[in-house]
């Protein structure tokens, strides 16, 4: 019976050492890839952006990695940027006041003013000086 016991204990041990290594081996998904040289927005987003606090003002707008956000209205980005001759397209995914849009390409165009973002039916917030 000892045997049998010993055999039994080793048997759970390794199947717990099994289950954590497996748990631990399981992917995380993996931030969206770096493309931008930093966040971009009005001084509201730009504020939101170094401490996480909004005021809640409506001139807020924040172009980063992650996305496009207004004080109404937010969009993820979705896979990797493509560079073009003066900036990037990437599919986004919006939702504005709790609704979610259909999966659109965003065009984010660089000028002396900063970042421009143009949807396709013809939305475009900025131009979004650079954060300092």
């Amino acid at each position: 019976m000892g045997d049998f016991l010993e055999m039994s204990l080793n048997t759970i041990c390794f199947s717990i050492a099994s289950a954590v290594i497996a748990a631990m081996s399981i992917a995380v998904p993996a931030r969206a890839a770096t493309f931008l040289d930093s966040a971009y927005g009005s001084k509201e987003g730009c504020t939101y952006a170094k401490t996480g606090e909004s005021s809640g003002a409506d001139d807020f707008l924040l172009l980063n990695d992650d996305g496009v956000t207004t004080s109404v209205s937010a969009c993820e980005f979705k896979g990797a940027a493509k560079k073009t001759a003066n900036g990037f397209t990437i599919k986004a995914q919006c939702d504005a006041e709790g609704e979610k849009g259909p999966e659109d390409t965003a065009t984010l165009t660089k000028s002396a003013k900063g970042y421009t973002v143009s949807f396709t039916d013809g939305t475009r917030l900025g131009p979004m000086p650079k954060c300092r």
